[in-house]
């Protein structure tokens, strides 16, 4: 159905593209890490990067930043600026629509090469185009994963640091510059915001928004009570996070003991819908029946409902709160 020419053609215009759009993003990239340069000389300091007020000057260059097509065309997209800061990743929201794009026109051209028709490209368009967003998705997962698990280490550090005389903001930066990142960022971020005289209070309330952890909103609640009202925050911060070690402790245990559940819910699932896939490829004769054919529509309605009880089923039994 498809000439070996157009192919070929094709193929070229992908790579070619890919290519062009690499060197146009180490571009961009060198260009920021001149202007973090600059920012870092600005702020006096030149060794350490992306845990002091860098990182507000840098998110204000990029929000004063020439606009794409794709931005002046989806202005709603920018809605989901907070969804990539959580996720750590310097692509905008109008670069990763024009990647999904991109990687669904090529995931179409394959499924329509492998299978022989035009029928079937969408499948691999749409796979395609999710394929950036669930990079995006697990991103921002796993950071916040880190971000959790550092918490309570976190909160004992400053809680030393309160004991041996410093002051809130001194036990801020020293998690700043003594942890991993990504807490080492937010906390830096907190502490330079009220260098500039951003009250720690909405400093505060400014981390809670753009990190979704309720453990985290424990701690911003407990220092906001203490400036108002007094106290040992030592102690607090000591105790909140004990709770939040062993909470974590106890979701541990569970997790192993409902591992294989969920790894049999996962593999149930998805092992369907990975045949139709694989067989709509190779034999689309042979599954078109399922669309076809009434009977076929009819297994397939079955099917569906059927999927979705189970894994409704499964996420009942697996999913404990801890």
């Amino acid at each position: 159905m498809f000439s070996s020419t157009f192919v070929v053609a094709f193929a070229a215009f992908v790579v070619v593209s890919g290519l062009v759009g690499l060197v146009a993003l180490r571009i961009k990239a060198s260009e920021g890490g001149r202007a973090e340069g600059r920012l870092d000389q600005l702020v006096g300091r030149g060794g350490r990067r992306d845990s002091s007020a860098d990182m507000l000057l840098k998110q204000a260059l990029q929000d004063v930043d020439k606009k794409t097509i794709i931005d002046a065309i989806m202005p709603a997209m920018q809605s989901y600026s907070r969804y990539f800061e959580q996720a750590d990743v310097t692509i905008k929201p109008g670069t990763l629509l024009a990647m999904s794009l991109l990687a669904a026109m090529g995931g179409g051209f394959i499924s329509a090469v492998l299978a022989q028709t035009v029928y079937v490209a969408p499948v691999g368009g749409i796979i395609g185009l999710a394929c950036p967003w669930i990079w995006l998705w697990w991103k921002r997962k796993s950071r916040l994963a880190n971000f959790a698990y550092q918490l309570p280490d976190a909160m004992e550090l400053t809680a030393r640091a309160l004991r041996a005389g410093h002051s809130l903001a001194a036990g801020l930066h020293v998690v700043a510059e003594e942890m991993p990142p990504p807490i080492s960022k937010e906390f830096g971020r907190v502490y330079d915001e009220q260098n500039m005289g951003i009250p720690l209070e909405e400093a505060l309330r400014s981390l809670a928004e753009r990190v979704p952890n309720l453990d985290l909103k424990f701690f911003c609640t407990a220092v906001q009570i203490q400036r108002q009202t007094g106290g040992d925050l030592a102690e607090i911060l000591d105790k909140i996070g004990y709770v939040v070690r062993e909470r974590y402790k106890i979701l541990g245990q569970v997790k192993a003991l409902t591992g294989e559940g969920r790894l049999s819910g996962i593999v149930l699932i998805l092992l369907p819908f990975a045949m139709f896939v694989f067989m709509l490829h190779t034999k689309y004769d042979y599954i078109q029946m399922l669309w076809t054919d009434d009977l076929g529509i009819k297994m397939s309605i079955g099917a569906l409902i059927l999927q979705v009880a189970g894994a409704i089923c499964i996420k009942k039994i697996v999913d404990i709160k801890v």
